[in-house]
């Protein structure tokens, strides 16, 4: 017989440490598994509706970060010319400046849910058309310069419901960190998908990687049909696109904040594009990188951009929302000062992570604030007006740093970027953005109805409101201060002009005139009416002379033919 091992005892000390470790293992997970509850019972993805849509969002941004490093790449591969390379991010871009503003008048207009299902189906079918076009070998710099324009206009018209759509999904305090994370889904997208872009291209070919990249589209049209529809905004007579489109532009025109956002985002994006647009040339000239190499690159900045979107939260519970904007531009011209002057591909990937964590600290914020300062009735045109900015600066950047790069180099074109970014930046000093109150933009007191004898039809119009007051002598200074106060209130809400007139004949008698294009436009702008424009409203209604009504008019305008 084979005499069997007898296994020594093991010391009372040893199963004393394994039965701590066991503990102190289990006190982690215990740990860990309570907070992760704890983000979760305050995070908007406890909301299945938003949660199906945040994984539909990030799919399709892993597809379209992939499709765009492809083109970029591919691009960079097949023409020597740092312009034609640059005119990719352009002919990315460029589709949101011409139909951006087309995207949010459609979507305050329609059913968001379905807009969105229908672009991800576009998206889908161009990018796999383009791969196979590339299998065949049958793609020069003009046929993907135009097939990317055509996936940038379903893009562009993919963006603004898309941002929109998550005001109702969630609670309006949970807006900012709704926010934050489709930042993050976006740049999680960002850093993954050009990563697995560059390995995929290397294994499998770019047509492959193309059709790969199609299927992200595609899972987020099946996310949003289990989506219910969307509410309108107003009840009554909608919108139709064109008027809509100009009540964009006007309400833009007249609101200080919105002003205020655009102006920071113009200056910053122009200046930002140098990054997307010369990357390329950066990893190509300057660090002899290949496509992983570049894929890399993007996905760095992709990580630093996770990085700055997870830190929004505390931050604006920390520092102002302009602090917040300041401090991101301030480190994206750090960023792209490291990248114009290294040959280093870890100072490179530095960079790169800096750029990305200021680009997102800097749009995402200006994002937040923008959906903050819009009341629902033109929320998506807001987020339209926004990204049309962000897209026209990339567009016209990324043609104006590549020719730069063109005639003078690529580290000169950065570093001229960086020296417009500082200019910019100390000019807009005075320039200020902040969130806004919920209840400034929230509805304001449900008007009476119209009692009137004879309904306008919704197109007839011009419409003429003439408002009587009678005004103290004592308090007529405090009360032209207060009516001009109105004016861009009447004017964002639907006036196309508007004046105060003080009578020679009445003394005291002063008249608030304005005017519409249409009965139906008049009628939404009395349902656009919210409670920040109602405070002011009665601040002027405050100055009347006590017992005496305020006395309101309307009028409207007749054709030549009703005269005959």
């Amino acid at each position: 017989m084979i005499a069997q091992r007898q296994r020594s005892p093991r010391p009372a000390a040893a199963f004393r440490v394994d039965r701590r470790d066991r503990l102190y293992t289990r006190a982690v997970r215990t740990r860990l598994a309570s907070q992760f509850d704890e983000w979760m019972a305050g995070s908007p993805l406890r909301h299945g509706p938003y949660r199906r849509y945040y994984l539909g969002s990030v799919a399709a941004a892993l597809g379209y970060t992939m499709q765009a490093t492809v083109a970029a790449w591919l691009m960079a591969t097949i023409t020597p010319s740092a312009l034609t390379v640059a005119l990719v991010q352009t002919a990315s871009t460029l589709p949101s400046v011409v139909f951006g503003l087309v995207a949010g008048s459609l979507a305050d207009i329609v059913d968001r849910r379905r807009v969105i299902v229908f672009t991800q189906y576009a998206l889908a079918a161009a990018t796999a058309a383009l791969g196979v076009a590339v299998m065949l070998d049958v793609v020069g710099p003009a046929v993907l310069l135009a097939v990317t324009f055509l996936i940038g206009a379903a893009f562009a018209f993919y963006l603004p419901p898309a941002s929109a759509i998550v005001n109702d999904l969630v609670t309006r305090a949970e807006l900012a960190r709704a926010v934050t994370l489709g930042a993050v889904a976006f740049n999680l997208a960002r850093a993954i998908g050009p990563a697995f872009a560059g390995a995929l291209v290397a294994y499998a070919g770019s047509g492959s990687t193309l059709l790969v990249a199609a299927l992200g589209f595609c899972a987020m049209a099946l996310a949003m049909h289990r989506q219910p529809p969307t509410p309108r905004p107003i009840p009554g007579v909608p919108e139709k696109l064109l008027s809509g489109i100009l009540s964009g532009l006007r309400y833009a025109r007249h609101s200080a904040p919105l002003r205020a956002y655009i102006i920071r985002n113009l200056s910053f994006s122009i200046c930002a594009s140098s990054i997307w647009a010369l990357l390329p040339l950066v990893a190509r000239d300057q660090l002899a990188l290949g496509a992983g190499g570049y894929g890399t690159l993007v996905a760095s900045f992709g990580v630093g951009a996770i990085v700055g979107a997870l830190s929004i939260p505390r931050q604006l519970r920390q520092v102002s929302l302009n602090r917040l904007v300041d401090s991101g531009v301030m480190l994206c011209a750090a960023a792209t000062l490291l990248l114009a002057l290294t040959d280093a591909q870890p100072l490179a990937l530095i960079g790169t992570f800096g750029a990305g964590a200021a680009w997102v600290s800097v749009l995402a914020s200006l994002s937040t604030g923008t959906q903050s300062a819009a009341p629902a009735w033109v929320r998506a045109r807001a987020v339209a007006t926004n990204l049309v900015t962000n897209q026209a600066s990339l567009a016209f950047g990324s043609i104006l740093w590549g020719a730069v790069a063109s005639a003078t180099g690529t580290r000169t074109a950065l570093l001229a970027s960086v020296a417009a970014m500082v200019v910019l930046q100390v000019l807009n000093r005075r320039v200020r953005v902040a969130m806004v109150d919920e209840a400034d933009v929230v509805p304001g007191d449900r008007l009476p109805d119209l009692e009137l004898h004879d309904e306008p039809l919704p197109d007839d119009g011009p419409v003429l409101i003439q408002i009587d007051y009678r005004i103290d002598a004592p308090l007529r200074g405090d009360f032209l201060r207060a009516v001009h106060a109105v004016e861009p209130v009447r004017r964002r809400n639907g006036a196309v002009s508007w004046r105060v007139f003080r009578d020679l004949e009445q003394d005291g008698r002063y008249v608030e005139r304005f005017i519409i294009a249409s009965w139906a436009e008049y009628v939404r702008l009395r349902s656009r009416m919210t409670a920040a424009d109602r405070r002011l409203l009665d601040k002027v209604d405050r100055h009347q002379r006590a017992g005496t009504p305020i006395g309101v008019s309307r009028f409207i305008g007749l054709d030549e033919d009703e005269v005959r």
